[in-house]
């Protein structure tokens, strides 16, 4: 008998919380009288914004076009007016300029039916064009435009595409739910990749606490005959980053400083695989997505389908407000996401979860001295040894750090986690990375 599949170095097992929302459906978020829409919701450069103050802007129309190569348009998440254009700082502080609409007019959909599109008799131009224009970025928080990695460079190709379904960050459960009720659609958003990928094999990874999902998603493949494994996976953190995920499920290891396909991989989140079936069967573009809100401080925790730029504040209300006053909100997993201090903050494509978290989950205790007790060192899923870099990065020797592997860090989070000197490596080796890219900048005379 086979043991389940998992990476083989490092890991944790955090209490996952899971329990506060994987049993409820998902409900539709309340809508708000304003929306706050960044132009930067997408790795790279920030989209070209298209209104200005007193237009009228009809849901889904495109507000912010794609700014570079690595870019997504962003499309009006409701019909109304443009009050403001302002700057906001998005939860990983970088500052962006938001288009404010105040809701007005007729929205599209609501209390419609929906006409179907039949993709099949698209090219494959035509769909990776629909893809673009439609704004899809990878939804596992990457936000990695998707009709660029679908893209193909000249001499390569991809043997396997792996739909991450791991959903390994404790309390986050949107994926989950997807799965439960989008499998139809879930399943038809990745043979529109597939028609782009032409992968030889294509693999759903799922963590082996959700055997609902991956019962279900097998019987489906079996009924409609698709060519597509559901692969179990051990319940361990992280495995849904991506070369942990890969290194799982084809036992290939991509090599430091490159990307999948150089081992002949394509990833894609199932959230994202929903988004294209919206995309090219409904023609509708990335306006909406589901948020889990979670925490010891939620009143009653959901999965929410909410509007792009709709606030943190009204969804936390949405699930009854807090039953006590929160330590810490953050926007996205309790592992790799980032603390929120103005509930104001928008939804955008990548917001996964929102957190509100107690003194009790947070466990907060001042740092002191590192106790070299090396448990840093065998939780690191890369292989690394995080002590050894943060110091270098502490005494400003970024060169060392650098060749101590510091860019292969994936921030997962698990060293600071079972730190017991509670050291905050993670956020100094973001800080190391951003010092490392300006000194390479200005190397490069940019």
């Amino acid at each position: 008998m086979s043991r389940i599949k998992t990476f083989p170095k490092g890991g944790i097992h955090p209490t996952d919380y899971k329990e506060a929302t994987c049993n409820k459906e998902v409900q539709n978020a309340s809508l708000t009288s304003t929306a706050i829409v960044p132009l930067s919701q997408h790795i790279g450069a920030p989209c070209e914004c298209l209104v200005k103050k007193g237009d009228l802007v009809e849901e889904e129309q495109i507000i912010g076009k794609s700014g570079g190569f690595v870019s997504a348009n962003i499309h009006s998440p409701v019909p109304g007016e443009v009050i403001e254009i302002k700057q906001i700082f998005l939860p990983n502080g970088m500052a962006v300029e938001a288009v404010v609409i105040e809701v007005k007019g007729e929205f599209k959909r609501l209390g419609k039916e929906s006409l179907l599109h039949d993709w099949r008799v698209m090219t494959n131009e035509e769909i990776s064009s629909k893809i673009a224009e439609m704004g899809i970025v990878g939804q596992g928080g990457a936000t990695f435009p998707t009709h660029v990695k679908l893209t193909l460079p000249k001499g390569k190709s991809c043997e396997t595409f792996i739909i991450n379904a791991v959903e390994c960050e404790p309390y986050l459960t949107s994926d989950h739910r997807v799965m439960l009720e989008k499998g139809s659609e879930v399943l038809e958003g990745i043979q529109i990749m597939q028609r782009l990928l032409s992968p030889l094999n294509t693999i759903i990874g799922i963590e082996s606490n959700k055997m609902d999902a991956v019962t279900l998603l097998q019987s489906l493949i079996a009924e409609k005959g698709l060519d597509i494994e559901v692969i179990p996976l051990e319940v361990k953190y992280p495995q849904g980053a991506e070369k942990n995920l890969i290194k799982a499920l084809t036992g290939n290891e991509v090599p430091s400083g490159k990307l999948p396909l150089e081992v002949g991989v394509i990833n894609a989140n199932v959230g994202t695989c929903l988004s294209v079936y919206e995309a090219l069967v409904l023609n509708k573009p990335v306006i909406e997505r589901i948020v889990t809100v979670s925490g010891g401080a939620i009143k009653n925790p959901s999965n929410l389908k909410a509007r792009v730029g709709t606030s943190f504040r009204s969804l936390i209300e949405d699930c009854g407000g807090f039953s006590e006053e929160p330590v810490k909100v953050i926007a996205g997993g309790p592992m790799m996401g980032f603390a929120v201090y103005d509930l104001d903050t928008p939804v955008t494509k990548g917001t996964s979860g929102i957190l509100a978290l107690t003194a009790r989950e947070i466990k907060a205790s001042r740092p002191t001295s590192c106790l070299s007790c090396g448990r840093c060192v065998s939780s690191c899923p890369m292989g690394l040894n995080p002590t050894k870099i943060f110091k270098f990065i502490d005494f400003n020797m970024s060169d060392q750090a650098l060749e101590a592997g510091l860019m292969d860090c994936v921030e997962c989070g698990s060293c600071s986690f079972m730190c017991p000197a509670h050291i905050p490596l993670v956020q100094g080796f973001r800080g190391g990375k951003k010092i490392v890219r300006k000194n390479s900048m200005k190397k490069a005379g940019q």
